[in-house]
């Protein structure tokens, strides 16, 4: 075919983002594509992983000069919403489907803390490290306070990154910080939560309702 559009797929969890760069390539050295569709069914992933595609998802566009558009499956929440952040502040770019959960902005770095359990069967955590923030994140310990600051640092940082390009996406949001949290209906847009399709498309998220 002379005219094609390419249907870019990212499924499942995000990692490393290589696979998804493949396509993206395929896609560069296909001078007969016209057009992208960027096929989201993801609950997010990594943050570098996320970021990755991200980026090249931006210089595809750059590069090529070939429109972008955003189909949600089923889920497009934190690191899939992330991404579908490429296709930049174009109108009617972002389709969700009528059951479509998108959203969670919002970054997290899990923790367990199993000491207590450990403590219950006389188990001792007895590691020889080179600094004790090398146990950084250690399930086997109660996390001590200068350890949880230094992931809150990194935590927020990301955070931040994370709603930039959200703010650079959404037309309605573009460049205004203050856009994410609206006092007048106390709707906060980055908190992390999942919203429904409707949710999204009332609150600018999305652009519109339908099928790929």
């Amino acid at each position: 075919a002379s005219t094609k559009v390419a249907i870019l797929d990212i499924e499942g969890v995000i990692g490393t983002g290589h696979y998804v760069k493949r396509q993206i390539d395929r896609i560069a050295k296909d001078e007969n594509i016209v057009a992208v569709v960027l096929r989201v069914n993801s609950p997010g992933g990594t943050v570098t992983g996320s970021d990755y595609i991200y980026h090249h998802l931006r210089k595809l566009k750059e590069q090529t000069k070939l429109p972008i558009v955003v189909s949600m499956g089923s889920i497009a929440a934190s690191g899939g919403y992330y991404v579908s952040m490429a296709v930049g502040s174009e109108e009617d770019s972002i389709y969700a489907e009528p059951t479509t959960t998108t959203g969670s902005i919002g970054v997290i770095i899990p923790h367990y803390d199993l000491s207590g359990l450990m403590n219950r069967f006389d188990i001792t955590d007895d590691s020889v490290v080179s600094h004790e923030r090398k146990q950084l994140l250690s399930m086997t310990q109660t996390m001590p306070e200068e350890h949880r600051a230094i992931l809150q640092e990194l935590v927020d940082e990301s955070f931040d990154r994370f709603k930039q390009i959200v703010m650079y996406g959404r037309p309605g949001l573009k460049n205004d910080e203050n856009k994410l949290f609206d006092p007048a209906t106390d709707t906060n847009l980055a908190t992390g939560e999942v919203f429904s399709a409707t949710r999204a498309l009332q609150y600018g998220l999305i652009d519109r309702i339908g099928f790929i």
